[in-house]
């Protein structure tokens, strides 16, 4: 099996590990300073939850529906490592004692990235539009595992830009863990998964 698919792997295994580590932290960041309701930091873990649940979404259904055996397989790893995130992130919230869902997409990253989003139909960055979600859950086969590739890529491409104004925006270790974390990974998982499309279409155009 290739160095591709090894890397991000074992990635996937270090983030579970420091999740549970972070987990374990939340009660003591809470006993010190707990982040308020319209906090960067409640902001961003809200928003990660909107975010990672698209990502998981399109993941399994490229699990169920693709046909390259690898891009399933990164697709299932995908779903499973954002899942945990997820409960991480709610439990954060929880923990903090602010709500759950948020109003405006990325008003915890400033006026410039709350425009951005407003102007994408209240879409955070990378995400697909629903336009772009009906015609990826039309396709089966090569065709799904190519266009989740694509969507995937812009998706994380997106992710790391929220974690990167996370990091410009706040010293809560917590957090900061958490958006390094998203960063390293996902820039890995960008590279795993446009190894695995072009891979694809070589040997469709062979």
């Amino acid at each position: 099996m290739s160095g591709l698919w090894r890397r991000p792997a074992v990635l996937i295994a270090i983030t579970a590990v420091l999740m549970l580590a972070a987990g374990g932290a939340v009660g003591y960041v809470v006993g010190t300073s707990s982040p308020g309701n319209d906090s960067v930091e409640a902001g961003f873990a809200r928003d990660m939850i909107t975010h990672h649940q698209q990502a998981v979404d399109m993941a399994m259904y490229e699990w169920q529906n693709g046909s390259d055996e690898t891009m399933k397989a990164v697709a299932y790893d995908i779903a499973t490592s954002q899942s945990a995130e997820m409960g991480m992130y709610r439990s954060w919230l929880r923990q903090w004692g602010v709500q759950l869902s948020s109003g405006e997409p990325m008003a915890w990253a400033g006026e410039e990235h709350a425009h951005d989003s407003e102007a994408a139909g209240g879409l955070m960055p990378g995400m697909a539009t629903d336009e772009q979600l009906a015609e990826f859950k039309a396709t089966t086969g090569t065709d799904a595992d190519v266009m989740f590739a694509n969507l995937m890529i812009d998706h994380h491409i997106g992710g790391v830009d929220m974690a990167k104004a996370a990091l410009d925006l706040t010293d809560n270790s917590l957090v900061t863990d958490a958006a390094q974390r998203t960063i390293t990974v996902q820039q890995a998982e960008i590279e795993n998964l446009e190894g695995h499309r072009d891979r694809i279409l070589s040997t469709v155009e062979n």
